[in-house]
Formats: structure tokens, C-alpha cells, sequence
């Protein structure tokens, strides 16, 4: 279908936007500067993550005609590095059938589908179709499967003429699938989200597909439908081959509103079943600002890279206080597993390309921590790495604050009393717009001599990897001036802080 009177003078905002005056560029209040975040309008979940001939793909769920959400499209950007992003210009538009939802894209090296034409394979994109006059007729067959494929590694897409390829028998909540190819049985398996639980298809040729299962009644957090489910798996160092099921869900997270759970399990090329008990509850991320997130199909060394959406669909992703522009990404972040007591969890830390934003360093030295120090006054954007020895520590609380001239801060901390590690936003800027977004977000903090941080610290955002990134928690704030003052602190006691470092970071959009 032909974009629209009103899609084509969006593709040419976009253009024009790269010859905005170097000054103003991605410099509006908050606007995050080594966070993706797009142009202008409104952007939720990411999609299609894909790497190809030495690009990383980041689709996104965009309406480029307000900042709240609205009739959903494919915003696309690139990057070589995960590091810096190239905006492209829109790759799916709505059309007679619907909105473009949530999906992936794979890379159809052996020519599954029959589309390759040339040398160049096929990009295949497998996203739900929301027909919004089924939605106002109050049908639940609303959502469907569809596909297109680009064949000029990703810039102009052609939907596919029999489109839906899976529809829909009466399931209101139909959405997201996350495709990927099992090679032990030489097909592509879709994973959906289908209400409270994830159903399981397979196809030869991402046309016909079958249903060969379903996961996650018992496992279903409160009332939260679930969404954007990923299936990646890991070879352990004993060489067994594990499972870990991604699975957002809208509501009823951890710390409120909307979040990630995971589970650890097998899948047979048909199946998944879960390690754990039902009650056992995983949880990606413990902040309150990550959501929808997936992986990149194909990527180097089939690391697993994942990329969430920087927000609270539930709670208040609508009522921030941005301009043109509203939400942002997480960083890059390379998923690993590991063997704990309670048995094979997620670890995550940032991608290493990270690094080459830093723009000096500033070493901290061993020391006794009475009550506070400072570490930095002067850069907004940093990438802090802090190390305590807890077993040395008298301290009934330790970590770090964030600050301005307003008396306006953010914490991270840890409770020696709770054994938790959290982020206190309560008094972190602007809250109006929602009551729950001045909060304090916990996350279990288990028996350690030793507490490791890293916080990659934005304009509005903050993500925190805990002893090697088997805790993370993603918090956004909007300080009505921005933090430059960062010391370390502690309460009822000493800190014993073994090292540290703080590095300045570079914006990836100044020219």
C-alpha cells in the first residue's frame, strides 16, 4: 500500500530534521544523549532487532504525529556499533488491514519464503495487524499475524499480498510475535502472546504455520495480559543446552505497573516447560522503566543482545514530561546465563561499544566512607563503577547520590537490615503527572562480602548492574535541573569502599 499524504510529509520531517541547527539537536529538556530516542513523536516497544551485513537493525513502535501513542507504524534506525543510531525513514505504515503492532524480523537465509529475487537474502518481518474497526465493533478477532520482506537489506518492505498469515480465532490479546529458526528441527517457531500465557507455532516457510503448544496459566502474574515474549537459548559450561523465555506483562511487575518476568526451562522444538515451580517469580529488570524488551536475531558470535522500551506502559509512559519527543530505550545489553543455589538465571551488563563514549577517567581511591564524599561535580552524563566491602562495612545503609542546587536527588542504595539494593526517585524531580511515579524500588540483595555497581547515568534515566549484572534495575526521573553533584554516602555506620572509577560520557547525537 502507498503511504499516505500525511506518512510521506512525516518521512520528509525527518529528513529535514537532520539539518536542524547543530545547537538545539536532541537538546530539549531531558532529551536522553546516549539513550536511542526518536526525532520527534511518540515511541513504545522495540522491534524487529536484526543484524545484517554489518548493521544492527532497531525497529520501533512510533506515531510520528503526537507524542502520545496512536495509530502504530515502524520507526527504524542503524547502527554499526549499538552505539550511534542513523534515523531511516518509516518502514511500515497502517494499512486497509490495520495498525502495525509489535514483531520481529528474521534473516531467511535458505529462501523459506520463495522471496529472494537476487543475491541479497530476505528480511522478513512477522508483526501483529490491529484492525481497529473489529476493536470499535467490540470483535475479539482483532489481531492478526502478517509478514513483508525487504530485499535491500531492510530499507524499502513489501507487505505480502495474503496477508494475515495466521489469523485470528477469537483470542482478544493476540499479539508479538518473537520469530526465530530451531535448527535441530528445521523450522521457524513464533512465539505469542495470547492473554495470560504464550502459545507456541511453527512454520516451514513463515506462511502456514501450526500450533504445537502453550506455556504460562499457572505462571501468570495478577491480572497482567502478557506481551512481547523471546525464546533464547544458552549453552552452559557443562555443555547442556537451556531455555530462557522472556515474557513482558502489562501490569502486576515487582515494583508496579508494567515489567519483564523470565523463566529458565527446555524446548523440544514444540514445547516449553519451566525449571522452576509456578511460584517461583523471575524478574528481568527490578526498576520500573523497562519494558517490551527482546533480542537481535543473528547476531555476531549469537550473543544475546536485548533491548528494552525506557518506560511504564501501565503506569504513566503517556504522562511524561517531554516536548517533542517521548521515550527512549534502553542501552544495548548483553544477556548471559549463570549457575546460582536456586539453579541457571540471567545475568546482564552493557554492551562493551559502550566504552568508546567515555571521555576521561577518574579513579577512586580505597577508602573509608563516614558519611558522604564527593566524586563528581561537573559532568551530566556518566558511567559510574563503585565496589564495597560489605563484610568490613558497619554501615546500615551505603551506595550513592545524585543531586542539584534544588535539593533535588536520586539514591541508590543498600539495606543491610533488608538485604535489598534500591532506587529512591521520591524526591527526584517532577512527579506531578502520575502518583506513582515517586517511588522506591527494591530489588533482593543475597548474602555477598562484596557489592559491585555499575550505573550508566543519562539526562533522565539511570541502569543499575549489581555484582555483575545479576541485578538490574532501570529507573527514569526528571529533575527540574540536571544532576552534576554525585557522592557517595553512608548511614548508621561506616562504608568501606575497595574502589571506584567515574567516567564523563559523550552525546551520540551532537554533531
Amino acid at each position: 500500500m502507498k503511504p499516505t499524504l500525511l506518512a510521506l510529509l512525516a518521512m520528509i520531517c525527518f529528513s529535514c530534521n537532520q539539518k536542524t541547527d547543530t545547537n538545539t539537536y536532541y537538546q530539549e529538556q531531558h532529551r536522553p544523549q546516549f539513550h536511542f530516542s526518536p526525532e520527534k513523536g511518540w515511541m513504545n516497544d522495540p522491534n524487529g532487532l536484526v543484524y545484517y551485513e554489518g548493521e544492527y537493525h532497531l525497529f520501533y513502535q512510533f506515531y510520528p504525529d503526537s507524542t502520545v501513542w496512536g495509530p502504530m507504524h515502524w520507526g527504524h534506525a542503524v547502527s554499526k556499533d549499538l552505539t550511534s543510531w542513523e534515523h531511516l525513514p518509516i518502514a511500515l505504515y497502517p494499512d486497509s488491514l490495520g495498525y502495525i503492532f509489535s514483531g520481529s524480523i528474521v534473516v531467511d537465509e535458505n529462501n523459506t519464503t520463495g522471496f529472494q529475487t537476487g543475491k541479497e537474502k530476505p528480511l522478513v518481518a512477522i508483526f501483529t495487524i490491529h484492525d481497529m474497526v473489529k476493536e470499535k465493533a467490540g470483535r475479539k478477532d482483532r489481531e492478526s499475524q502478517g509478514i513483508a520482506y525487504s530485499l535491500d537489506k531492510g530499507r524499502t518492505w513489501t507487505k505480502y499480498a495474503k496477508n494475515p498469515v495466521l489469523p485470528n480465532k477469537g483470542d482478544a490479546d493476540f499479539r508479538d510475535p518473537k520469530v526465530f529458526w530451531h535448527e535441530p528441527t528445521k523450522h521457524w517457531v513464533m512465539p505469542l502472546a495470547v492473554g495470560k500465557q504464550l502459545e507456541i507455532f511453527t512454520s516451514s516457510n513463515l506462511k502456514d504455520w501450526e500450533k504445537t503448544g502453550a506455556f504460562g496459566i499457572q505462571e501468570s502474574v495478577n491480572d497482567g495480559v502478557w506481551e512481547c515474549p523471546d525464546m533464547i537459548s544458552f549453552k552452559t559450561k557443562e555443555g547442556i543446552e537451556k531455555w530462557v523465555l522472556i515474557q513482558n506483562i502489562g501490569r502486576g511487575a515487582i515494583n508496579g505497573g508494567s515489567g519483564t518476568q523470565y523463566f529458565v526451562g527446555n524446548f523440544d522444538g514444540k514445547t516449553f516447560t519451566n525449571d522452576n515451580t509456578p511460584e517461583t517469580k523471575l524478574w528481568l529488570d527490578y526498576g520500573a522503566d523497562n519494558y517490551a524488551g527482546v533480542t537481535y536475531f543473528n547476531a555476531p558470535n549469537n550473543e544475546k543482545l536485548f533491548i528494552g522500551w525506557m518506560s511504564n506502559w501501565d503506569d504513566y509512559a503517556t504522562k511524561v514530561p517531554t516536548s517533542t519527543w517521548r521515550s527512549a530505550m534502553t542501552v544495548p545489553r548483553k544477556l548471559t546465563l549463570i549457575q546460582t543455589p536456586e539453579g541457571y538465571r540471567l545475568a546482564q551488563m552493557p554492551v562493551h561499544q559502550l566504552e568508546k563514549l567515555r571521555l576521561s577517567k577518574t579513579e577512586i581511591s580505597k577508602q573509608t566512607i563516614t558519611k558522604s564524599t564527593l566524586i563528581d561535580d561537573k559532568s551530566i552524563l556518566k558511567e559510574l563503577d563503585l565496589s564495597f566491602d560489605l563484610s568490613a562495612s558497619t554501615a546500615s545503609e551505603l551506595g550513592f547520590v545524585l543531586s542539584n542546587s534544588k535539593n533535588e536527588k536520586l539514591v541508590f542504595g543498600y539495606d543491610k537490615a533488608s538485604k535489598q539494593v534500591f532506587i529512591d526517585r521520591i524526591n527526584a524531580g517532577k512527579s506531578d503527572f502520575s502518583t506513582k511515579f515517586a517511588k522506591k524500588h527494591f530489588a533482593p540483595f543475597t548474602d555477598s562480602k562484596t557489592l559491585t555497581i555499575k550505573a550508566l547515568i543519562d539526562n533522565s534515566s539511570i541502569e543499575v548492574f549489581v555484582n555483575g549484572g545479576s541485578i538490574a534495575l532501570t529507573d527514569l526521573f526528571f529533575p527540574n535541573e540536571d544532576y552534576t553533584r554525585l557522592e557517595v554516602y553512608s548511614n548508621g555506620g561506616n562504608a568501606e569502599l575497595i574502589s571506584g572509577a567515574v567516567y564523563p560520557l559523550k552525546s551520540i547525537w551532537k554533531k
